[in-house]
């Protein structure tokens, strides 16, 4: 299992192994008023857990990035969990709303509890009592608009500049709901190590919280650069963009690596892999962009020489590092952009450190110019590469490469291209035997 799987299955686990010594899912009497008191409670601390970790990660910690083997990684956990954190919200919210409602349907009968007195404002738990109504209320209305800013960030046909406004008040949101948990958590939990767990949790999260509202996002590693030249593409839909890193301020990267980039004028930071090696000199990146969501149709006809960018990067594990002598290359489409890189840096290395590698380059159409550069850099990196065109020789099978690649078993895949493509040719070749630790995929989807 992938460290982002082991690191989600583990968040709640954990959580709920701490909760479990706090309180418990079976009181006694059982009935459905009984344990609806501690479900509330426990889902609250399960969404609650899910949104924190959410936020932390959002703000893309590098010490976390090895961990979970790469920023695609952590953004997929970013994802699980925000859609975990829904979940456990409308679990919570019916089960508190939807209570009453159906009281009120004749379903329930409603037990009697004493009135409450006045709280007692000297003490912390008193004033918390007191805080009680607006904490409810206000829990309440941001969940509705926690939910419509979900919609927007999953829904991938709602454009691309919306999933971002709405995730830049992700910050916002996640502050209320903060104080809705700290108010409304049982007292008496935060004199147990689950109480102590959640304290340490939610004050990370919110320091990451108003880190993010002040844009400190990934602001030491901002860089400003400007386009110095442009090649569009008509028959691959692609532009290619160089940008000349102002002040050589950049400090390196590895060939699979990627960066964000805003482009003067244009809606927010976009991530694209870097399709080139780095060169001290020369102070410039490449990348490769192609026409595929609403974001990058028709960038290439706003976009000129000259024109500010700014770079924060890089980020990313993708970086074809393994204890294997032979390796598989799959770019698919656009995924070829960090093996073009990967090559540039090869054919620069002594030729005693080169690995035997195999590169499969799968696509629909493509220029004979850009056939013969990436033919060109191969044959100079001394890789062996196959061409794969949809109408011609088909999808890439697993059959395929083990009838073309010497002791395949022994050797690690490096696929880059459409998620559905890189899960069917995994699970081909685990079926053929190939471990799943030898398979190595971007995964970097912003929604």
């Amino acid at each position: 299992m992938k460290n982002f799987k082991i690191a989600f299955v583990a968040i709640f686990l954990v959580v709920t192994a701490l909760w479990l010594m706090a309180d418990s899912l079976l009181p006694h009497p059982l009935n459905f008023f009984s344990f609806r008191k501690p479900f509330i409670q426990y889902s609250g601390i399960i969404g609650f857990t899910a949104m924190s970790v959410a936020t932390v990660l959002a703000l893309r910690p590098r010490w976390l990035e090895g961990r979970l083997h790469g920023l695609d990684k952590m953004y997929r956990l970013h994802k699980w969990l925000g859609i975990a954190g829904l979940s456990a919200a409308i679990v919570h919210w019916w089960f508190t709303k939807g209570t009453k409602w159906m009281v009120g349907w004749g379903w329930f009968e409603r037990p009697h509890r004493p009135k409450r007195g006045l709280p007692d404002l000297s003490t912390l738990e008193g004033w918390l009592q007191s805080q009680r109504h607006l904490a409810e209320t206000l829990g309440e209305w941001t969940f509705y608009f926690f939910v419509i800013m979900m919609i927007v960030a999953l829904y991938k046909r709602i454009p691309y500049r919306w999933f971002q406004y709405s995730h830049q008040l992700m910050s916002v949101v996640y502050l209320i709901f903060a104080f809705h948990f700290v108010v409304l958590m049982n007292f008496d939990y935060w004199r147990q190590p689950i109480g102590m767990v959640m304290a340490v949790l939610t004050l990370c999260a919110v320091c990451c919280a108003l880190l993010a509202l002040c844009g400190k996002i990934g602001k030491k590693y901002r860089h400003t650069g400007v386009i110095s030249a442009l090649q569009h593409d008509g028959i691959n839909q692609t532009t290619t963009v160089d940008v000349s890193v102002a002040g050589n301020t950049w400090g390196g990267h590895q060939a699979g690596q990627f960066a964000f980039l805003r482009f003067d004028g244009q809606d927010g930071a976009h991530p694209f892999t870097i399709a080139s090696a780095w060169q001290t000199q020369a102070a410039k990146l490449t990348f490769v962009i192609k026409e595929l969501g609403d974001y990058t149709q028709g960038l290439q006809q706003k976009l000129r020489t000259n024109m500010p960018v700014r770079i924060e990067g890089p980020y990313g594990r993708f970086t074809f590092k393994d204890t294997c002598d032979t390796q598989i290359w799959v770019g698919a489409g656009i995924g070829i952009t960090p093996f073009i890189a990967a090559l540039e840096q090869l054919r620069a290395q002594p030729q005693t450190e080169r690995k035997h590698i195999v590169l499969y380059h799968c696509v629909k159409h493509i220029s004979r110019e850009a056939q013969q550069q990436l033919q060109t850099l191969a044959e100079q990196a001394q890789v062996t590469l196959h061409w794969y065109r949809d109408e011609i020789e088909g999808l890439l099978s697993a059959d395929t490469i083990a009838g073309q690649v010497q002791h395949w078993h022994t050797t690690s895949v490096w696929f880059c291209g459409p998620m559905p493509f890189g899960v069917a040719l995994q699970k081909q070749l685990q079926q053929h035997g190939m471990l799943g630790k030898q398979f190595h995929q971007e995964l970097f989807h912003m929604r």
